[in-house]
């Protein structure tokens, strides 16, 4: 009779037909029959069975209290009796499990001991392995002298899990394993693999601490090319290669051994060669091309797993150096249809970013037939290197857009769909020609949006450029017919952008003002009382546009914060807009973590999205000096670094505007740990006038690694508003045990020089988007107009010239005027912020290339002093 092999589906089956066999354990009845240890003469079959439930159990989380582990333990301890060489393993496994758990484990000690020390060599490496767990600081000693003989055992296994056991070990015993540093290099030179491999592993740990002793042993090791292990050498190029990260200078030993590992006849480690040279710092294109070169064999291995990592290192080199990949360009192409799709996918987004202009369309070509195959997570990655041939080549905008668009007629989820949405409305941004094109294939696609969040997105785009087109009455159909046919949420969207509408385009107003009217009598409040607003706004005589076209650039955190204080003491004057922070980029509020027990109690808190101004301003409130000088008005978003970073005391700035006052914050770390640091302060000093040091708060105490932060309140001067201030931080040393920490009764005064802090009109300055600039423009009127002309004879480009102007003055570039269109000598860049104390400040600037940059600017202001200051403060 024939028997026809089982099937792999037959198998499979008759797993999950046969279930866990572990799935219902009960820890009562497991430790129960834990009892079967004592028992003579033992059966090892059984006794292995319920060591395996009761790792079973550890491993799935099950809770077993101490007092049970306990006498699980001991009574684990009578199967040494046994000489089974699978039940003694599966002992050591228990003992390595249960050691955190379980009490007076040092029992097993000696037994561990004479397993180690023995002849049976299946036993010694999983018993040093077992010892090493339960072995504390005061323990180490009595071992020291077996752990450096297995070290250099001639056993592959044992050597290895004592080499393992040993960097377990240095964790929290880095001085007792040091002195093992001639037996791990004894070992680096052993035949087996795996033990070179491993030893290497634990010189680095031994020396990591030590920059120029980890740089010596690559140096060493990679000169005589004496590893034979693929492992090993892998190993080493990672040190290498971490090395010349850290070093100022390169050291050309560790690159050429990384270079020429690229021959070796492993292809683990020519990989390794190949990724460590395009992750380098600094690297030209000519240092890339070995490694280039490498992974383009690579792509056309019979190996999936070769393909991918060649094709996925050169994704990531084409996003720095395009044009080293660009050879690579055939053989990428044919991987588009290689039957693994994340080969595929990145092989795409590779040829997108190294395309040249003419290869466009050909790629539009494959790409169309491909996606239908891959899943949404790919067509996003896909989408995202279009986003980027689209800011690369703008004059091919018309081909990408008719992808895009198509793509958008698919079937999606929603994060595919808003990946389009967003790379079409970059290309708005980026691409003044492209806009027509993109809108129109927008308002296709909120025809049938099923998703709400990228209808109101859509609409809220074509509510602030439709206006500006020339044509912008088409859209308005598109927006009215979201009116009539969408939820609430859509419905509100449209109000809004067609008050837009009828805000920026005189001609439609009366148009607008029908459909709005029309709005009024939506049944849902949100859209009627917009619908209201809006149409009370526009049909004036003179409509307050910018009201509508502006918005309001405030920290809504901290309007509810100002809004809450405003309550808390009632005041006949009414509440004051220019108290609110100006609205700036957003970062994750941290909060600290409340205690298990205060979790459980307090409420529910909703997640608020604060911007890093507001975590300052919770911060800065909870000082009673600080909170004083009113609202926070700025804080510098980079802090400024006073110190080096391989200093002895580490300090960084950062400053906090007030009304009246600027509050530098400085951040200290103290990189000693034989130090504590009290009564820290930082000492400024100026020579302008005017400039008066208020009060200077202190850190009590600075331990070593614990950084902290002393505060320093200075009153700004009444008619300058720059100043440049030397620093000195001023301590008292208390030296201390490196070790426990204790700090010596006595200390003596000390100071550090810093770097100078200097105060410019940036620290006065927020920045504010104006999306109607030329409205605001005229609101402001020539009443505080200031002009002023410049010739900027070291600036040699208008982007140079440019990016110093807004750097300077710390001011918002409207209406993308920062971008300077390739090939052009004249530009005009308009600039929008708020100066301290709420003025409203608008600056345009008409720059002309010559021999230099000549610049004219005009300066209007709601205050006449702030506009002296601002245009003569270029000079």
């Amino acid at each position: 009779m024939n028997i026809l092999p089982m099937s792999r589906k037959d198998k499979e089956k008759n797993e999950e037909i046969a279930g866990n066999p572990f799935q219902n354990l009960e820890k009562a009845a497991v430790l129960q029959e834990a009892r079967t240890f004592n028992e003579t003469p033992l059966n090892p079959r059984k006794c292995c069975h319920i060591l395996t439930k009761i790792l079973y159990m550890i491993n799935q989380g099950e809770k077993i209290g101490t007092t049970e582990a306990t006498e699980a333990f001991f009574a684990m301890t009578k199967l040494f009796q046994s000489k089974d060489v699978t039940l003694r393993r599966m002992v050591y496994l228990a003992i390595k499990e249960m050691a955190a758990i379980s009490e007076d484990v040092i029992i097993v000690t000696s037994s561990l001991t004479k397993d180690m020390t023995g002849k049976e060599d299946s036993f010694r490496g999983p018993a040093i392995r077992a010892l090493c767990r339960i072995t504390d600081s005061s323990m180490i000693q009595s071992i020291e002298r077996y752990m450096k003989q297995s070290i250099v055992d001639r056993n592959a296994g044992v050597a290895s899990s004592a080499i393992c056991s040993a960097i377990q070990l240095g964790v929290a015993n880095h001085e007792v394993v040091k002195r093992w540093v001639n037996e791990a290099q004894e070992a680096v030179n052993s035949d087996c693999h795996m033990v070179q491999y491993h030893a290497l592993g634990l010189l680095y740990h031994i020396r990591a601490s030590d920059r120029l002793a980890v740089s010596k042993l690559a140096t060493k090791l990679s000169g005589k090319h004496q590893l034979r292990s693929p492992y090993a050498c892998c190993l080493l190029i990672r040190i290498a290669f971490k090395a010349l990260q850290e070093d100022s200078e390169r050291n050309m030993a560790l690159f050429e051994y990384i270079e020429s590992c690229l021959r070796h006849k492993s292809e683990i480690v020519i990989y390794e060669a190949a990724h460590a040279l395009v992750n380098l710092p600094k690297v030209t294109s000519k240092e890339l091309a070995p490694a280039v070169s490498v992974l383009q064999l690579f792509c056309s291995s019979p190996k999936p797993t070769l393909r991918f990592a060649a094709v996925r290192t050169l994704n990531k080199v084409a996003m720095t150096h395009p044009a080293a990949v660009t050879a690579c360009n055939l053989d990428l192409e044919n991987l588009i249809t290689d039957t693994n799709r994340s080969i595929a996918t990145l092989a795409i987004t590779t040829l997108l970013k190294t395309g040249s202009e003419s290869s466009i369309e050909r790629l539009m070509k494959q790409i169309t037939s491909f996606m239908a195959d891959i899943s949404d997570e790919f067509k996003v990655v896909v989408v995202q290197s279009i986003q980027a041939l689209c800011v690369k080549f703008p004059k091919k905008h018309g081909v990408l857009m008719s992808f895009l668009a198509s793509m958008l007629r698919e079937e999606g989820g929603f994060d595919y769909k808003r990946a389009i949405v967003d790379t079409v409305v970059t290309i708005v941004e980026e691409n003044p020609d492209a806009k027509d094109v993109a809108l129109a294939h927008l308002c296709e696609f909120i025809e049938d949006c099923e998703h709400t969040t990228l209808s109101t997105k859509v609409l809220h785009l074509l509510g602030r450029e439709g206006p500006k087109t020339s044509q912008p009455s088409r859209y308005i159909r598109f927006i009215y017919n979201r009116v009539i046919l969408e939820n609430a949420a859509v419905r509100a969207a449209a109000v809004a952008a067609l008050a837009r509408f009828g805000a920026y385009c005189e001609e439609l107003r009366p148009s607008i003002l029908v459909l709005l009217s029309r709005c009024m009598l939506d049944h849902d409040d949100e859209v009627r009382d917009r619908a209201t607003t809006y149409y009370n706004l526009l049909n004036r005589d003179q409509p307050p546009t910018q009201f509508i076209l502006g918005g309001l650039n405030v920290s809504v955190v901290g309007l509810e914060r100002a809004l809450h204080a405003y309550t808390l003491e009632p005041s006949e004057k009414p509440f004051d807009m220019r108290t609110v922070p100006i609205e700036v980029e957003s970062t994750k509020l941290i909060r600290p973590t409340p205690t298990p027990d205060a979790a459980a109690s307090a409420p529910q808190q909703p997640v608020v999205s604060a911007t890093q101004q507001d975590v300052y301003a919770e911060q800065l409130a909870a000082i009673p000096e600080i909170r004083s000088l009113g609202p926070l008005f700025k804080s510098l978003s980079e802090p400024v670094q006073l110190t080096e970073s391989e200093t002895e005391y580490q300090v960084r700035c950062v400053k906090h505007t007030f009304l009246r006052h600027i509050v530098f914050q400085f951040d200290c770390t103290n990189t000693l740990n034989d130090q504590i640091l009290e009564n820290v302060i930082v000492a400024m000093e100026t020579e302008e006038e005017g400039w008066i040091i208020r009060g200077v708060i202190p850190c009590s105490s600075l331990p070593f690694n614990q950084p902290a932060s002393t505060y320093t309140v200075v009153e700004i001067a009444e008619s300058e508003f720059t100043a440049a201030f030397t620093c000195t931080l001023k301590f008292r040393v208390r030296d201390c045990d490196p070790t426990t920490g204790e700090p010596d009764d006595e200390g003596y005064n000390d100071e550090y020089p810093l770097d100078d802090v200097d105060v410019g009109i940036y620290d006065h300055m927020q920045r504010v988007n104006k999306p109607h600039f030329l409205g605001s423009w005229e609101h402001l009127g020539e009443r505080n107009e200031c002009e002023d002309t410049y010739a900027l004879s070291q600036v040699k480009t208008l982007s140079e010239a440019v990016n110093n102007l807004v750097n300077f003055l710390g001011m918002q570039p409207c209406e993308r005027s920062d971008k300077i269109p390739e090939g052009k000598t004249s530009h005009s860049l308009l600039l929008a912020g708020i100066f301290r104390g709420g003025v409203d400040v608008m600056m345009k600037a008409k720059l002309a290339l010559a021999d230099g940059v000549t610049m004219q600017i005009t300066v209007r202001s709601s205050d006449p002093v702030v506009s002296a200051v601002i245009a003569g403060s270029i000079g």
